[in-house]
């Protein structure tokens, strides 16, 4: 008897409860209140144009041309750099080892011209002094040998071979005594002006190769080029750094540096409103997605090269079907809460 009536009873609940369902369901939701209102364009005739904020400078993308180990990361992010001011340094021991090397060549040529510019030694010229005076007394003994046998009134009274023996005695202590005014005079005229010169080259090549590593040392110590606040830094203590720039999509900057005193906004014009543009247009620029907060911007300049649109991420590999005019504007970053890299949407006036 009970389960006669519990089946349709049981029926009847469950098409209440669908009814409820559809009746409830069908009912529109209602559209959430947006956080702050859109842009608006304040021209009457204008162009829009998506923009991002970069420094004044750019984006300036540090790398280091010497790949190595990091040893000291002096750059935070937020800090102010003036130029010249060191980023991060690079392991340099094995550099400083050929240094050190190079500079003991350099130490030994300058040696070697200095001994050959005080040459003569004042000691080297007494042995070369008694050799000339032996070789005159010779001569003038072997001279005197032969006047006495020249004296002779008899000339068989002397072997032929005698006569011989003491001519070319006299000729040899002629030329013995040659060489050894020759010698003394070398001597006294010092080094030769052709090794001289060979020794002052090898100076100057040592020098040139010690400046050389002096140069591969200081291309270890990365520094600000301009004037500039760190943006970003991507490299620690211990990491490597690579020598290539980064070029991928994925790849980052070891140091990211820009000048923001002044931000800039890069406007992508599409290239089918360039001809409507005019240098010098007024702007204003919103921060994306609040009308509110807003400045007008001033014009710097247009990059006369129409490139193909990249997506406002900063990559350069993510590019769509369009081509774009960028336009520079500048504005004062204390008007608007933004930062480098931000989207803005930008409203450039068109005159008639």
């Amino acid at each position: 008897m009970i389960l006669k009536y519990f089946l349709p009873l049981l029926a009847c609940a469950g098409l209440a409860f669908a009814l409820w369902t559809v009746n409830t369901g069908a009912k529109p939701i209602a559209v959430a209140a947006p956080v702050a209102e859109p842009a608006e364009a304040p021209f009457e005739q204008t162009i829009a144009g998506a923009g991002i904020v970069e420094a004044r400078t750019q984006n300036i993308a540090i790398a280091s041309t010497v790949a190595g180990v990091a040893v000291e990361v002096l750059a935070q992010v937020g800090q102010k750099m003036k130029k010249g001011d060191v980023l991060f340094r690079i392991d340099d021991r094995d550099r400083r080892a050929e240094l050190v090397v190079r500079e003991a060549a350099l130490a030994a040529a300058r040696a070697e011209l200095a001994r050959l510019d005080s040459l003569p030694r004042a000691e080297d010229l007494p042995p070369f002094e008694a050799r000339v005076q032996t070789a005159e007394t010779d001569l003038a003994d072997a001279k005197r040998q032969l006047e006495l046998a020249e004296s002779l009134p008899d000339m068989r009274a002397v072997a032929v071979q005698e006569w011989d023996r003491r001519k070319f005695a006299v000729r040899a202590s002629e030329a013995r005594l040659v060489t050894a005014r020759s010698e003394l005079a070398k001597l006294r005229a010092g080094a030769w002006a052709p090794e001289k010169a060979v020794a002052s080259a090898n100076v100057s090549s040592a020098e040139a190769r010690v400046r050389a590593q002096e140069v591969e040392l200081d291309r270890l110590v990365v520094r600000a080029p301009v004037d500039a606040t760190v943006l970003q830094v991507n490299l620690r203590a211990g990491e490597f750094a690579p020598a290539s720039a980064p070029t991928g999509g994925a790849s980052q900057p070891l140091i990211l540096l820009g000048d923001v005193a002044v931000l800039h906004v890069r406007v992508d014009i599409d290239e089918n409103d360039a001809w409507r543009f005019r240098p010098g247009a007024k702007g204003v620029a919103y921060v994306r997605g609040n009308r509110e907060l807003t400045a007008e911007v001033e014009f710097v300049r247009v990059d006369p090269y129409v490139v193909p649109k990249r997506s406002l991420t900063g990559e350069s590999t993510e590019r769509v079907d369009t081509r774009v005019l960028q336009v520079l504007y500048r504005f004062d970053p204390s008007k608007l809460p933004v930062y480098v890299g931000q989207q803005m949407d930008v409203f450039l006036e068109v005159r008639p």
